[in-house]
């Protein structure tokens, strides 16, 4: 398959992405996991230190890796893959944090492309929530949000901002574009 068949959402946290991707995925669409939530169910269960509250460059360095498996494993897959989050996102991780963006992080953007149409779900507050592995409060929701928007936007991604709607009205929204979204 072709990258131009690999749909992202991004935004900040709390934004019901995963809940459009599981929607996607009861419809029979193929859709990833997203790398920061499961890294950090994986570092609990260890006791390890790749955590966002703990060290945040080796949090963002197994992203990258999560992300660039998940790409790859995407290009076995017929028909379109959409993405809980993608590579762009790290970088946006790291700015978000104050930390230097690496050269490898840069190249992995340039390299591991998806569509051009990248879905943003914008920062909403009141289904916003924190659970064990969501520890930021909504300004730093809104700061993530900030931070991938920006790192989409200077990879040459076009936004397409998903409105906050209920699920079923989400969902249509997303698959019209998806279908109809050019390629490259």
């Amino acid at each position: 398959m072709s990258p131009n068949t690999f749909f992202v959402l991004t935004g900040g946290p709390g934004s019901g992405k995963t809940t459009l991707i599981d929607a996607l995925r009861a419809e029979g669409f193929a859709g990833t996991e997203e790398a920061g939530r499961s890294i950090i169910r994986d570092q609990v269960t260890i006791g390890g230190s790749a955590l966002h509250w703990a060290d945040q460059k080796l949090f963002a360095e197994l992203m990258l890796a999560w992300e660039m498996r998940s790409w790859n494993q995407a290009l076995a897959v017929a028909g379109p893959v959409f993405f809980d989050r993608g590579v762009p996102e790290c970088v946006g991780y790291m700015n978000l944090c104050g930390l230097p963006v690496p050269d490898h992080f840069r190249r992995a953007a340039e390299k591991f492309r998806y569509n051009r149409t990248v879905f943003i779900l914008p920062p909403w507050p009141e289904i916003y929530g924190n659970d064990t592995e969501r520890k930021q409060d909504f300004a730093e929701a809104v700061r993530t949000f900030e931070a991938v928007a920006a790192a989409y936007t200077a990879c040459g991604y076009d936004l397409v901002a998903v409105p906050r709607a209920p699920i079923a009205d989400r969902l249509a929204f997303i698959k019209s574009r998806a279908l109809a979204a050019p390629s490259t």
